[in-house]
């Protein structure tokens, strides 16, 4: 999987860089089939601003994406990755009921 990671408006720290690329590398424990993740961290108002995570991935024909802000950058991508958790989940139920209706046809036609 390709991660690339952004930081708009400030110079995130390594330790931050670090936490978000762990936390994504760990939704491939749910889908294998993720090609690409877009990390991109971000805040609104400079005083007592809210932290942005969004992020997006990339799987087969489609693309997932979810957006938390709170007053931390780590509640935000924990928030954000149970968000896409759900989602590659509800995904892979759905390609696997299409799997199944197309087994089924083609036994049919048998």
């Amino acid at each position: 999987m390709e991660i690339l990671f952004t930081a708009r408006h400030f110079k995130a720290h390594d330790t931050l860089r670090d936490y978000a690329y762990d936390a994504v590398r760990k939704l491939e424990r749910y889908y294998d089939g993720i090609v690409r993740s877009d990390i991109i961290l971000s805040f609104e108002r400079s005083h007592n601003s809210l932290k942005v995570a969004e992020i997006h991935v990339t799987v087969y024909g489609s693309l997932l994406k979810a957006i938390e802000k709170s007053d931390d950058y780590h509640k935000s991508i924990d928030a954000a990755i149970g968000k896409l958790e759900r989602q590659i989940q509800r995904y892979k139920s759905k390609l696997h009921k299409k799997q199944k209706s197309e087994v089924r046809k083609i036994n049919e036609k048998e």
